[in-house]
């Protein structure tokens, strides 16, 4: 799938903010929705590892690693390291996108024969607040297999979790600068919100990675040296910890003959730097054709109620739902409810109205469709795990004041 062109993605994106606008309101902040938006376009359009003021639009700084390294040699062949190879192949890469892109920042996690642990690898991605980080290593399979070609591997979708607590970790530090709540629009990694925005930015991230491997793969192909196996998934440490869009490719098998034999020679490693160079320039050429498009978008939604007035929640009848539904929860108290769906329309079908305690208001231009009233958050738990199990996948906690939706932390803080 094309991220960058995809319009239902794109719409989607769109919807699914429209529908968090509310979600941001209470009685000291507001997230316009054009700022949101904007935050989400930039998603589909590629950005740096940490949440920024400003929302970046070119690929203007990328962090090449070469695996292993001083005392880890990776596999090895009849008469080849890996570590060696990887080495001349990122080097060689790095020379090439900084004659080609003057614009772009290389940053490499090693320049020598050194010993760099994974975890340091991601970190120096992270801290730099990279836009791409590119892995080049070299595959075995042992020595009574014949398997030859090139794999590039993007993250996993069973270390996903893992990831995303990741990026929870990197954004924190945001919390620690002054007056960040009006730098970054109230954005906090830890609330339901901030956890909703950095699950779009690794889906994100995870869909520019499958892009950036597509383009990889396919230059190998055309370079006809080695057959391509594709674009794979996996939990390798070093892109599992990373904040950005990130890919590991296996240059081929030094365990069979044919590869190590082409891999050992500094024609074929500039050969396969030049295919990468190549896959590279593709994916930047659809982030930066996208530039346009998203600061049309913009000027377009900014034009769309940009300071909406704080209002009460209203409940709204909805035929088919019991009178018990009905009933607004006393506004003087904090109610802890659980939020199944949002919708531009108050119409639902019976897996909704079935509920014995739906209740559906409307928050601006928004309804809202809840269930529960608990008196904490603790109490509210056990209630969504049940409508989880019933299949709302989507459910979550929200918070209720004076007939106003808040965030946690606005509470904690008038405590």
């Amino acid at each position: 799938m094309n991220i960058y062109l995809h319009i239902t993605t794109f719409a989607n994106a769109t919807h699914m903010i429209k529908g968090m606008k509310v979600c941001y309101r209470s009685k000291t902040s507001l997230i316009h929705l054009s700022s949101v938006l904007s935050l989400v376009l930039t998603l589909f359009l590629g950005f740096r590892g940490e949440l920024t003021a400003q929302h970046p639009y070119k690929i203007t700084k990328v962090v090449l690693d070469a695996g292993h390294g001083g005392k880890d040699p990776g596999c090895h062949g009849n008469s080849t390291k890996e570590k060696e190879i990887a080495l001349s192949i990122i080097l060689n890469l790095g020379k090439k996108i900084e004659a080609k892109y003057p614009d772009v920042e290389v940053i490499y996690t090693r320049k020598t024969d050194v010993f760099i642990p994974l975890n340091e690898r991601a970190a120096i991605a992270n801290r730099n607040k990279a836009d791409l980080f590119i892995s080049v290593h070299c595959n075995y399979l042992g020595p009574r297999n014949h398997a030859t070609g090139s794999e590039t591997y993007v993250l996993g979708l069973h270390r996903a979790e893992d990831n995303l607590a990741v990026a929870k970790r990197e954004n924190a530090s945001i919390l620690l600068e002054d007056n960040y709540e009006k730098t970054y629009d109230g954005f906090d990694p830890y609330s339901t919100e901030g956890h909703i925005i950095l699950s779009m930015f690794q889906n994100a991230h995870l869909q520019q990675s499958i892009q950036l491997a597509t383009y990889v793969e396919s230059a190998f192909k055309r370079m006809g040296r080695l057959p391509s196996r594709g674009v794979k998934q996996a939990g390798f440490l070093v892109i599992r910890e990373t904040t950005m869009p990130s890919i590991l490719i296996e240059s081929g098998f030094l365990s069979t003959d044919t590869d190590e034999n082409f891999l050992m020679k500094e024609s074929a490693q500039n050969e396969v730097a030049e295919s990468i160079l190549k896959a590279f320039g593709n994916y930047k050429k659809d982030v930066e054709d996208q530039q346009k498009e998203l600061e049309v978008a913009t000027k377009e939604i900014e034009k769309i109620k940009p300071n909406l007035p704080d209002t009460d929640a209203v409940v709204v009848h909805i035929e088919g739902a019991t009178q018990k539904t009905q009933t607004q929860p006393d506004p003087n108290q904090i109610a802890y409810r659980i939020q199944i769906a949002a919708a531009s329309k108050p119409s639902l079908d019976k897996k909704y109205t079935s509920l014995d305690d739906l209740e559906v208001i409307k928050e601006n231009d928004y309804y809202k469709f809840l269930v529960g009233n608990f008196s904490s958050y603790e109490a509210a738990q056990p209630r969504l795990s049940e409508l989880k199990a019933k299949g709302f996948l989507g459910a979550f906690i929200v918070i209720y004041k004076d007939g106003q939706r808040v965030r946690a932390e606005i509470l904690q803080n008038k405590s």
